[in-house]
């Protein structure tokens, strides 16, 4: 594929008249829709801006997903800014998070502020709350500027959602603020680039539009020829730089905001399948309920080469497989019902029966219990409801939510190494955690069942250390052949990713408003 077309400019572009020198230099990467790349492209500005010795700080002002992760300081975040952390080398802090938002149900969200659970509020609610949540936003902007050399911000979902740009603190509304440059993105795989980007800039209000400072045309696959003229057109149409093309990158190891995978994606760099000719010996697989959260824990399977695995989505029979993964849940009870409902537990007690290996994650460790008890209404109406009742132990939900970095080892041969973190709300206690699974942080944590089949924990990063991810392939009853470390397959798709964005975006432009570039 040729290289980006704006490292070779075709027009001459007028720059617009450009604010003050900012005290720290920044630059926001907007989407026209979500999932449109603004995540990926700006762990590979970080990535990009980290290789050249800058201290970037990622942000992201206002993040609904249910993926997060703990924080250095002790407070959770999106777990892609988790990963835009990685990218710039630098440990991941509240700060780059302010405000997290964690649907429990279609119409309310758990609000976390500076790291902290703070209530669930309904749609309303919460844009009422918006003036203090764009105070917290700032708070944490202006130590994040205090502490590095420049920023490179995320928006969230699109800024032409004109319904929602009272009180806006995700995208304009904060570009607006504090004075941010933005770039616009959009995701031409999915078909009608030029109406996204186009219809976009004309739903902005004149002030927003003059801060677009160009276009980047996301997950291109073809002949860059029979492209020309559309940039063309986009170009003369709006009078803004088409900033880069950037190129489909297959099977791509990067954790996900939110969404599920679509469909599992080549694994090598190169696009070549890494199974050829490996025998691909254990089969899992893994609810994909409602309320799933944290589901990258369970790249490290979809990834490996020797496993097959995939997500069982609603009104799919379960599979016949060598592991089952419940992995965690927001609002547990009703993701237990879900899978009541899609005759999970009857495939599970069959599964166990026929001699298969069962594992819990968060609030999959919840439902294995015999009981699950919501006095305060947490999740719904105050009560209690039965578990699985496949392990001896009771969950207690409570307000204050467990937030914290563990490490220690597997209660399995060898006693392998995990590192990861706890996410959770709720106390468990019964027999069954007299075997635990691991020991973190010197204390005994989760459960093994007595004939070795269930294994339940709250550590979440569980497969990620290669030792550990072994060990659990193990007991699956499979010994893997290759060795597989998910951390470093991540940084090592951080960097091809940055390379690509090297190659296609024309970085000289976006050094007239982040220098560092230059």
């Amino acid at each position: 594929m040729r290289e980006l077309r704006a490292t070779q400019p075709r027009t001459h572009f007028t720059r617009m008249n450009t604010p003050e020198p900012r005290k720290t230099p920044c630059l926001m990467v907007q989407g026209c829709t979500s999932d449109a790349g603004k995540s990926v492209l700006a762990a590979a500005l970080c990535r990009v801006l980290a290789r050249r010795g800058a201290r970037v700080a990622p942000f992201k002002p206002q993040n609904m997903a249910l993926n997060s992760a703990v924080s250095v300081d002790g407070g959770e975040i999106g777990r892609a800014q988790a990963l835009q952390a990685l990218a710039a080398r630098v440990p991941a802090r509240i700060d780059f998070n302010p405000i997290l938002l964690k649907p429990a149900t279609d119409k309310r969200a758990q609000v976390i502020v500076h790291g902290k659970a703070l209530a669930d509020l309904d749609a309303r609610d919460y844009h009422a709350y918006k003036p203090r949540a764009m105070k917290a936003v700032l708070e944490s902007w202006q130590r994040l500027c205090a502490a590095y050399d420049c920023v490179v911000v995320e928006g969230a979902g699109s800024p032409a959602e004109i319904n929602l740009r009272d009180r806006d603190i995700a995208n304009m509304g904060f570009a607006e603020a504090v004075d941010c440059p933005v770039i616009l993105i959009a995701d031409i795989d999915r078909g009608g680039v030029f109406a996204h980007l186009v219809g976009t800039l004309e739903l902005l209000a004149p002030s927003e539009r003059a801060r677009v400072k160009g276009f980047v045309i996301n997950r291109f696959r073809g002949d860059m020829g029979l492209l020309e003229s559309g940039l063309d057109w986009l170009e003369a149409r709006t009078g803004k730089p088409v900033l880069g093309v950037l190129p489909y990158l297959h099977g791509l190891y990067l954790d996900a905001e939110d969404a599920l995978p679509k469909e599992r994606e080549a694994e090598a760099e190169t696009g070549v399948d890494l199974r050829a000719g490996l025998r691909t010996s254990l089969r899992a697989i893994a609810p994909a309920y409602p309320r799933i959260s944290n589901h990258n824990d369970l790249d490290p399977l979809r990834f490996h080469p020797e496993v097959d695995f995939r997500f069982v989505g609603p009104h799919e029979p379960p599979p016949p497989c060598d592991l089952i993964v419940l992995p965690g849940s927001k609002a547990v009870q009703a993701d237990l019902d879900w899978l009541r409902a899609m005759g999970w537990e009857t495939a599970i007690r069959r599964h166990l029966r026929y001699g298969g290996k069962l594992i819990g994650v968060c609030g999959g460790l919840q439902m294995l219990g015999a009981r699950l008890n919501d006095p305060l209404g947490l999740e719904g109406a105050p009560g209690s409801a039965p578990g699985l009742a496949l392990l001896d132990y009771e969950t207690t939900l409570d307000a204050e939510k467990t937030l914290e970095n563990v490490r220690g080892t597997l209660a399995l041969p060898g006693s392998p190494a995990i590192a990861g973190y706890r996410i959770h709300m709720g106390v468990t206690h019964g027999p069954a955690l007299e075997r635990p699974a691991a020991h973190l942080d010197g204390q005994p944590e989760g459960a093994i069942s007595r004939d070795g089949q269930i294994l339940a924990t709250y550590c979440h990063g569980l497969f990620d250390p290669p030792e550990a991810l072994a060990a659990l392939l193990a007991w699956a009853g499979h010994a893997p052949s290759v060795h597989f470390d998910a951390n470093a397959r991540r940084e090592r798709d951080l960097d091809r990713l940055a390379d690509a964005v090297e190659q296609h975006l024309d970085l000289a432009r976006l050094a007239e408003w982040l220098p560092e570039f230059g």
